[in-house]
């Protein structure tokens, strides 16, 4: 092997990693593996002498600090990970920032090293890194998004110091896991720790209002964020997490208010489609369904491009207000003009208008066609659905015979469907077949259906 300068070409590769946007770096991969290669990284069988005698000469460890975390970034986490293990086995010091970047790339799931994270925290409790603030966070972070919620808390507890990062990345663990009420005794903590909580911190909190329908604890997030923090009328991502908690707690004026915020504050700045899409939800949600219509044709004006979110919202509402003619022709121009490819979301939106509309033979014969193209398991999903929405929608009307035709297809593909069984009984019971409905629920009762319970939260007072 010919010698060569190792500092030089640890630094070059970090280099030329960060030199390249994500999506050039495909074309200078095969390049960087093999130079990899040369030097050892990936041929397992490469003698352990060989190894010595090339890396020694790199006895500095900051330019491979940069390699790791270079090679994490750009999204080469398996051999960022051999980085790490070779620094470990040519004995050069692990430092936080290595350890840093190692653990970000253990958490992805392209490198399937979950041990290794834990192989890091053990290191650190031993050598005495837990008191790196830093790795601290890191591992914190790394537990959270590997689901080990547990492990998380643990680090937690362990750190001696807490900092903003350190909280966040385990109040984000709690949302990601819905564990809502954790998370919100978890910011507590911040002011317990005179701690500031930042733009993370309140979209996290921000998120457990809008699943708890906490108005007053989201209305006084909006208030911190106005006072504390500069130009949020101009981020984009937290008017997101404003407009869907007022519009899960039901306050559509916020919605409104804060969406046309932007607008003002930005002048011809462009909503991107993660606000727009925020607006169209709460605004369905809240059954203003002509205003999702109308936002929707306001955002194509604007020269936003929907996406399949997006079609799905305008969608739904078309059929909400029964406006069959605009949800046909949305529907075509998902893929005539915006190129999208419709998922049984779409499709059982569009059942659903033509059953609202009372076009039940129209549903039938669009089901009957989609159901025999999509024979998969998607295929099976989205059938079952929609028999449901056309047998709904014959318990509305009162049409026994088209009713029990529906229920019988759903059932030869999910014989157990709770939601089927229930809407045939509701069926009956409009239409006053007291007998029918007797033989159904005691067949129910036999097999052991059962409907599900719903329940309500309201939030009174504090």
């Amino acid at each position: 092997m010919p010698r060569i300068s190792v500092q030089h070409l640890l630094s070059s590769l970090s280099g030329l990693l960060d030199q390249y946007s994500s999506s050039e770096i495909l074309g200078v991969s095969s390049a960087l593996l093999a130079q990899l290669t040369k030097i050892g990284f990936l041929h397992k069988n490469l003698p352990v002498s060989h190894l010595y005698s090339v890396f020694f000469a790199a006895g500095n460890v900051t330019p491979w600090n940069a390699l790791i975390a270079a090679l994490s970034r750009h999204g080469f986490p398996v051999i960022a990970i051999q980085a790490l293990s070779l620094m470990h086995r040519i004995a050069l010091p692990l430092e936080s920032y290595s350890l840093c970047s190692a653990l970000s790339a253990a958490s992805s799931p392209q490198s399937n090293a979950l041990n290794l994270g834990k192989q890091i925290h053990a290191h650190a409790l031993k050598s005495g890194e837990m008191s790196s603030i830093f790795l601290g966070g890191a591992l914190i972070d790394f537990y959270s998004r590997t689901c080990d919620i547990q492990g998380a808390h643990q680090v937690f507890d362990e750190i001696p110091v807490r900092n903003t990062v350190c909280l966040n990345a385990l109040l984000n663990g709690y949302v990601d896991r819905k564990l809502w009420m954790e998370g919100l005794s978890l910011f507590r903590v911040f002011y317990s720790l005179r701690l500031d909580p930042d733009d993370r911190t309140i979209s996290a909190v921000l998120r457990i209002c809008a699943e708890m329908s906490f108005s007053r604890l989201g209305m006084q997030c909006h208030a911190h964020l106005v006072r504390r923090i500069s130009g949020v009328e101009k981020d984009v991502f937290l008017l997101s997490s404003l407009v869907e908690m007022y519009g899960k707690c039901g306050l559509v004026g916020k919605v409104h208010f804060v969406f046309r915020m932007f607008e003002h504050a930005a002048g011809e700045g462009r909503r991107d489609v993660v606000l727009w899409t925020s607006v169209l939800n709460s605004y369905g949600r809240n059954g203003l369904f002509d205003e999702v219509i109308s936002t929707f044709e306001e955002m194509l004006v604007e020269g936003t491009e929907p996406d399949e979110i997006v079609m799905l919202a305008v969608l739904s509402a078309c059929a909400r207000s029964g406006n069959v003619m605009k949800g046909l022709l949305y529907l075509e121009s998902m893929v005539k003009e915006y190129k999208l490819a419709p998922r049984h979301e779409h499709y059982s939106c569009v059942v659903d208008l033509l059953c609202r509309a009372g076009e039940l033979g129209k549903a039938w014969e669009f089901v009957d066609e989609i159901a025999s193209e999509d024979s998969g398991n998607g295929g099976i999903m989205f059938a079952v659905s929609a028999w449901g929405a056309i047998l709904s929608a014959c318990r509305d009307s009162g049409n026994v015979k088209i009713g029990k035709l529906a229920f019988q297809r759903a059932i030869q593909l999910d014989q157990d469907n709770v939601g089927m069984h229930v809407e045939l009984s509701n069926l009956y019971a409009r239409v006053g077949m007291w007998d029918e409905l007797a033989e159904l629920r005691n067949f129910m009762v036999d097999k052991g259906i059962k409907k599900d319970i719903g329940f309500s939260r309201l939030e009174i007072g504090n």
